[in-house]
């Protein structure tokens, strides 16, 4: 009876560190949609004034609930763990039962942008993981001992999991969730187009037969990509197409000269920054345009540009939706997103010459493979860690 009270104490453990594991993870993925997760819970708390840590903060408690979750997985300081655990999860657990009587109109953020859950249906998890965590922790004395060598899979992961924050913070996510992913079209080139509008479904081969995908939907590792087909449809989805709305210093809106050939689109959604880097942004539109880009710059207000560069204003949350990163680069061509870069890592004239000259369905299909299959890699390291050692 006691063998089998403490796998359910394990398994309990588990299963919850697991659900803090991957939230935590998600959150940590994208700093700044995680920022601004937590500025929306700040100023439903009415504690705005906070709003300026509300990234760093963000980021504390993702990393504090992977954490936690990482050692509730190992079994490592199985009391401390829990009691940290619950009270935690306690807190989130009043905090949603608060979003849900007042019903505010904003996402819990408890998976990022990954996954979206309505007030019901997060307090209604939040209420099975206290449930869960309550049945590991009491009796704390039949929590048992842990397994000594499990500290260090646990120091690790957690070595990894720093890692992995410091990587996301200086660079975009690995994987995008949001509507401004590769891939999406501009409402304004589905307008601009005259020739009807087309989807790209992709062709590969698997021991001599052809199939073919769109990219929703693309295949593992052992097909080849063959070509590329444009099917005619007769009319696009508007609800899936996604807006970048800008105007000119004349008032006037220049939505469709995004959609125009290929366009790098440099967004920065906080403009009080120094005089240094708006001379790298400057020399990165003079490189685009010898790469044969055209460039165009956004910015959220009307702030004084030290630069001779004509500049567009467009909504701030427009601009952190298309790029996590303040300056960062988003490479349209025809009015189809296929590719991101954050400030540190935008491409030099060379790899803008190489780029211009790539293919852009296969530069699309590459790089958001490319992101996905190492973030998932990532996960498969820290759990083989985790369970394996």
């Amino acid at each position: 009876m006691r063998y089998l009270l403490l796998r359910l104490k394990r398994f309990c453990g588990f299963i919850t560190g697991f659900v803090f594991f991957i939230g935590g993870l998600l959150k940590l993925m994208d700093p700044v949609g995680t920022g601004l997760i937590m500025a929306e819970y700040l100023d439903f708390l009415h504690l705005k004034f906070l709003a300026f840590a509300s990234k760093p903060l963000g980021v504390g408690f993702a990393l504090l609930e992977t954490i936690i979750g990482t050692a509730l997985i190992t079994g490592v300081w199985r009391k401390l763990t829990g009691i940290a655990a619950l009270a935690l999860q306690g807190f989130f657990t009043l905090l949603t039962l608060l979003l849900l009587v007042f019903n505010p109109q904003m996402d819990c953020g408890c998976f990022g942008e990954a996954i979206h859950l309505t007030h019901m249906q997060t307090f209604m998890k939040n209420i099975v993981l206290c449930v869960l965590l309550c049945t590991y922790l009491f009796p704390a004395k039949m929590l048992g001992t842990p397994l000594k060598h499990k500290y260090v899979p646990f120091a690790i992961v957690t070595t990894s999991v720093l890692a992995f924050t410091v990587y996301s913070w200086m660079y975009i996510p690995m994987m995008d969730f949001t509507d401004y992913k590769a891939g999406a079209m501009l409402k304004a080139g589905e307008t601009a187009s005259d020739q009807g509008a087309y989807d790209a479904l992709f062709v590969y081969e698997k021991d001599g037969v052809e199939e073919e995908f769109n990219l929703e939907n693309l295949p593992d590792s052992t097909w080849t990509f063959v070509r590329t087909v444009a099917m005619a449809v007769n009319h696009y989805d508007t609800e899936g197409l996604i807006d970048l709305s800008f105007y000119g210093p004349d008032g006037e809106y220049y939505d469709e000269t995004a959609a125009e050939g290929k366009v790098m689109v440099v967004s920065v959604y906080r403009p009080d920054i120094k005089a240094g880097k708006w001379e790298e942004i400057s020399s990165f539109i003079r490189n685009a345009g010898a790469a044969g880009f055209k460039s165009i710059l956004l910015v959220s207000g009307q702030p004084d540009i030290p630069l001779g560069i004509t500049a567009f204003t467009a909504d701030k949350k427009t601009l952190l939706s298309m790029n996590r990163s303040n300056g960062g680069v988003t490479y349209f061509s025809d009015g189809f997103l296929i590719r991101k870069w954050s400030f540190r890592a935008r491409p030099d004239l060379e790899e803008l010459i190489t780029i211009n000259d790539e293919d852009e369905t296969e530069t699309v299909i590459y790089h958001d493979t490319k992101g996905s299959l190492g973030f998932q890699g990532f996960l498969l390291y820290v759990f083989a860690v985790m369970l394996l050692l």
